[in-house]
């Protein structure tokens, strides 16, 4: 209905329609494989068994800023509410050493001047501690030269209370500002593709960015993350493989102004060499993609992450074309960010279309028989255009004619080679005798 409407082509319909067909069978694999990088670029890691706890505590910046906002919120306020309760008890008993807290008769004698006047409880020590570290001074309660020892006191909360404020805020700036704020702006195609391009299948996926300040120096690399097992048997079951990245600049590099399709081309040599759609939804692999550059506007070194299971590839689509230039300039249509629309490939892996390319190319060991007379429409031959490997093939009836030919003319050469060298000795001779005399 929206197709005939105009709102939407019917080629955005039907391949949503494709890919919805297709769902569950990919979410019924999905639960069943372990994948190394969510969709959002999270590490899908747990760490157990961790020993050495302590050394978390070595680099407490970094741990506070790793920790979840909640968490971090219950150790800003443990820290302050702790600070405070610690000097509050530190006034209460400088006032109770220096007898602040006997009670004295209002129409008395005064008595001794108090270290810290109007401390007549804990409550109120709390109260004067409070206002120390965060400076408030409501003028009710003050340090006065009684104690020089309150006054050591006063100075060491307040350099303590700008140390505890320093970190706090350092942790909420670095966690407002983090490298993976900046990624949520940046777009991964859903699925992956593979399809032919230039002759040669190829891997592809699309990313692009949503602001429209720039992520300077940006690169972009991928990896593949597979079962592997060595010569002696050894099985890692995490190997990490690089994969060489072809995007539109030639280069690992690249100028996210609009979005790139990204690929890698699959030739011997390359992790994806003998893959094929038969084995694509069985193979345990996994492709991470790494996007990493500067924010433009905070300095700030960023990084996205994305991965792609077999069961995210599309084998024989390709993206359509989302950039259209109207009024002078480019437009970008997202709502066709991931389309993909299906293109004739080979169902065989870039192995095995090498290796039937190499037979039909007619290696060194195969021959084709009246190859030319096939060609010149002799049908006598015609039939002898098969390829015979082993023995050797029947000669045509000018095959000894055009080896007398080539005989003669090697002989032709070589006499000719060798006049020219008698007579650049004579020469030689010559010029040496003129020499001479």
């Amino acid at each position: 209905m929206l197709a005939r409407k105009g709102l939407l082509p019917e080629g955005f319909l039907l391949t949503r329609l494709a890919e919805d067909q297709n769902q569950p069978n990919r979410s019924r694999l999905r639960s069943q494989r372990a994948r190394f990088i969510t969709k959002t670029g999270s590490c899908n890691v747990a760490h157990k068994n961790i020993r050495e706890q302590g050394r978390f505590l070595q680099d407490v910046f970094t741990t506070m800023v790793d920790l979840k906002w909640q968490h971090s919120l219950l150790i800003f306020t443990s820290a302050f509410l702790c600070s405070w309760m610690l000097f509050a008890m530190i006034w209460w008993l400088l006032a109770f050493a220096h007898g602040d807290l006997e009670p004295r008769d209002p129409d008395g004698d005064p008595g001794p001047v108090p270290c810290v006047t109007a401390i007549h409880s804990f409550t109120s020590a709390f109260l004067f501690s409070i206002e120390v570290q965060v400076t408030i001074g409501f003028g009710g309660r003050m340090v006065t030269e009684e104690c020089p020892v309150a006054i050591v006191v006063l100075i060491i909360q307040n350099i303590l209370g700008l140390i505890i404020n320093a970190v706090m805020l350092g942790c909420v700036f670095m966690k407002t500002a983090q490298a993976n704020r900046r990624a949520e702006t940046l777009i991964f195609s859903r699925n992956a593709v593979i399809a032919p391009r230039n002759g040669r299948p190829t891997f592809m996926f699309r990313v692009g960015d949503l602001r429209k300040s720039m992520i300077i120096s940006a690169t972009v690399q991928l990896q593949v993350i597979r079962r592997t097992m060595t010569a002696e048997g050894e099985v890692i079951p995490l190997c990490q493989l690089d994969i060489q990245v072809e995007n539109p600049l030639r280069s690992n590099g690249i100028f996210l102004v609009s979005p790139l399709v990204i690929s890698h081309t699959i030739e011997r040599g390359s992790p994806l060499y003998e893959m094929s759609a038969q084995s694509l939804a069985s193979d345990d692999l996994e492709l991470i993609v790494i996007l990493e550059g500067v924010v433009e506007t905070t300095g700030i070194s960023m990084q996205a992450r994305t991965s792609y299971t077999p069961e995210e590839i599309l084998w024989g689509r390709r993206f359509v074309s989302i950039i259209t230039e109207e009024d002078g300039r480019y437009c970008v249509d997202y709502s066709k960010f991931g389309n993909t629309v299906p293109v004739r490939m080979s169902s065989l892996s870039a192995k095995e279309l090498d290796q039937t390319r190499g037979v039909q190319e007619g290696p060194s060991d195969v021959h084709l028989q009246g190859w030319g007379l096939v060609r010149a429409g002799r049908g006598g031959f015609r039939r002898g255009g098969r390829a015979h490997e082993g023995s050797a093939p029947p000669q045509p009836w000018y095959a000894q004619t055009e080896k007398l030919a080539a005989a003669v003319g090697e002989e032709q050469k070589g006499q000719k080679k060798t006049v020219k060298l008698e007579v650049i000795g004579k020469i030689e001779e010559d010029g040496l005798g003129e020499f001479s005399d």
